[in-house]
């Protein structure tokens, strides 16, 4: 069993969708995968706070039984235990959503594989996801590649957290997540979640850009992360394009490889919308 982590509310249903079809169509291994979805009421916080809804995880499990029908989504509500470790932390307000927080939680949830991978909702895979999930992580508590501007910025090991391939049983025995969520109820952080683990970690393995590339795409690239990134042209500035946004990654990137499952993303999410007009 393939393990996989996402966090978020009803806004990450296009980055799971898209992402899940790129792990699915890119993997020949027949093993089935578990995909685990936390998620939480945060409309205290923020009126669109709102946990990702059972249609829209009924809907991605009916895709993802398609290509095996052992395949199952798992959604997980953390709401209590957002509001009892985070409720008016310092970093609640956070360069991004609170929900960026729920991984910090993985380790307080009942019935968790020892090994999981994390992913932000904002990537898509290249090549199979088994050249990263098979990745030996005994003695290590995850395994995650150098960010691409941070290696630069603030110094060479500085990891990007948007793909986290978890030890849950060396994070328990060396209490990471417990000491991440100290840092985060404590203290206010510049980059939140990411600046916690990274504080609070005692032993990591360091992975080669190509299994969290956040600037290019390469043949040998894994893992492609659509983050923030620079362009110099037609002058200096910063975009944030993500996969389902199916016009600009093909016009500004140019890309093909990601054709099929962005085609049929959009199939998809036409036949979800057509299903919630017709329950209306």
């Amino acid at each position: 069993m393939v393990n996989i982590l996402f966090c978020g509310n009803d806004k990450v249903f296009d980055g799971a969708l898209t992402c899940a079809l790129s792990i699915l169509k890119r993997t020949s291994n027949p093993e089935p995968f578990t995909f685990y979805i936390f998620t939480m009421d945060a409309t205290h916080i923020k009126e669109s706070y709102r946990p990702i809804s059972d249609r829209q995880c009924a809907f991605f499990e009916e895709v993802v039984k398609k290509h095996n029908p052992e395949n199952r989504v798992v959604k997980i509500d953390v709401s209590a235990l957002y509001k009892k470790e985070f409720d008016r932390c310092p970093n609640e307000d956070a360069y991004c959503s609170p929900y960026t927080l729920l991984r910090l939680l993985a380790d307080l949830v009942e019935g968790m594989p020892n090994k999981i991978l994390y992913l932000d909702i904002d990537v898509l895979f290249n090549r199979d996801i088994h050249l990263l999930y098979d990745k030996n992580i005994e003695g290590y508590e995850y395994a995650a590649a150098r960010d691409h501007y941070g290696k630069y910025l603030i110094y060479p090991n500085y990891i990007n957290a948007g793909v986290l391939l978890l030890n849950l049983r060396e994070i328990k025995r060396t209490g990471l997540l417990k000491k991440a969520r100290r840092l985060i109820q404590t203290k206010k952080l510049v980059f939140a979640d990411q600046s916690a683990l990274i504080r609070a970690t005692k032993h990591k393995k360091v992975l080669p850009q190509r299994f969290n590339d956040q600037k290019f795409l390469h043949k040998h690239t894994v893992v492609r992360h659509f983050s923030k990134r620079l362009f110099w042209l037609p002058y200096p500035h910063t975009d944030n394009i993500k996969q389902w946004q199916v016009g600009k990654v093909q016009r500004v990137f140019r890309y093909d490889q990601f054709d099929d499952v962005l085609y049929e993303y959009i199939y998809l999410r036409e036949k979800f919308n057509e299903g919630a007009a017709s329950n209306e």
